[in-house]
């Protein structure tokens, strides 16, 4: 695997930014940017108007491909629920939108078969390229040979390494959010995450612990692997705190493993964060900011996932692909209430 891409020092902004500061459609914007189209010079105007302001630059490579055609990018997602599939489409589509490439999402609901079928149907409709994600990042069979276009994996990464896929750090998100916790004064740290057989669990419980073990300090009790969801972090934070009463932070695999372990806290009469600080995992909003007390947490910038891998696309349509491996995208730390406070005394 290779080393965590470093992102530019500045986020680039969106034609989906000027769009909105403009007051126009992604659509209007982008004819008004790249002088297509039939629009009101007083349109036309505002959207350059907003770009000036906003330091917006176009993606060259998308302009370039252009050449008075207009190209389609198949997504190929198995995320039914569209919780990590949409962020990256959202991310793929600010790429894409400033030469309206236009992007076609298909659910295959894990079914090879179904995905055999959209797969053909994209072609079908001649798409240029396509993106392959999911909710997993679990090695998944290549498309391979078997497509004409290029493919890059985005969110899920290729058994083949020849394959380029781009996917968060799970490793990195783990040491964030253990590092934070050490930062803030806590040293009895226990751990409550999904099951043992997703590669997501495993990868953060292990960055968790050689932040744990690079501060000198061990893991209160062992791993606690169960399910993603707040049934378990519920359970997960009973046997946690049964077997270790003194535990003052609980990193979790999840924002609802957090949130089940948030409940069991309050039953109990511990404070959140005074007494026990909490880190979840997914920046997964409606979850994380609707928790009692919101919830610091590991955001997998699922969006950069998605604007990075529709660069790489669009640099194998325009006859320049990169070599294949695996890119991982740095994580960040959202930081909420759930870790605002002092740590109780010691010997608590």
């Amino acid at each position: 695997m290779s080393h965590p891409i470093s992102g530019p020092s500045a986020r680039a902004v969106t034609i989906r930014e000027v769009a909105a500061a403009a007051g126009v459609s992604v659509g209007t914007a982008s004819k008004a940017l790249s002088g297509t189209g039939k629009l009101r010079e007083e349109t036309r105007a505002r959207v350059v108007s907003a770009a000036e302001r906003l330091d917006f630059r176009p993606n060259a490579t998308a302009q370039n491909l252009l050449a008075g055609r207009t190209f389609t990018v198949g997504l190929v997602t198995s995320d039914s629920f569209g919780r990590f599939s949409i962020p990256v489409m959202l991310g793929a589509e600010d790429a894409l939108g400033a030469g309206q490439i236009a992007v076609f999402m298909c659910d295959t609901r894990d079914d090879p078969i179904r995905e055999q079928h959209y797969v053909q149907r994209l072609l079908a409709r001649r798409v240029e390229g396509l993106i392959v994600t999911g909710r997993r990042t679990e090695p998944r069979p290549s498309l391979g040979g078997r497509v004409p276009v290029p493919v890059v994996y985005a969110m899920t990464q290729s058994a083949d390494p020849a394959d380029l896929s781009v996917i968060p750090d799970d490793v990195g998100g783990g040491e964030l959010a253990t590092r934070h916790l050490l930062a803030t004064g806590r040293t009895r740290i226990g751990h409550v995450t999904g099951p043992q057989r997703f590669l997501a669990a495993n990868r953060r419980a292990a960055g968790m612990t050689a932040a744990l073990a690079e501060a000198g300090l061990p893991l209160m009790g062992e791993v606690l692997f169960g399910e993603w969801s707040e049934e378990w972090g519920r359970q997960g934070a009973d046997i946690l705190l049964r077997a270790h009463p003194d535990v003052d932070a609980v990193f979790c695999g999840s924002d609802q493993i957090a949130r089940g372990v948030a409940e069991t806290l309050r039953e109990r009469g511990r404070a959140i964060p005074g007494d026990v600080a909490l880190v979840g995992f997914d920046n997964w909003e409606p979850m994380a900011v609707a928790s009692r007390p919101p919830l610091t947490t590991v955001d997998m910038n699922l969006t950069d996932i998605g604007r990075a891998a529709a660069t790489h696309l669009l640099s194998a349509i325009g006859g320049s692909p990169e070599p294949g491996g695996v890119r991982v995208m740095p994580a960040s730390l959202v930081l909420r209430e759930s870790t605002r406070g002092e740590p109780p005394p010691a010997g608590r």
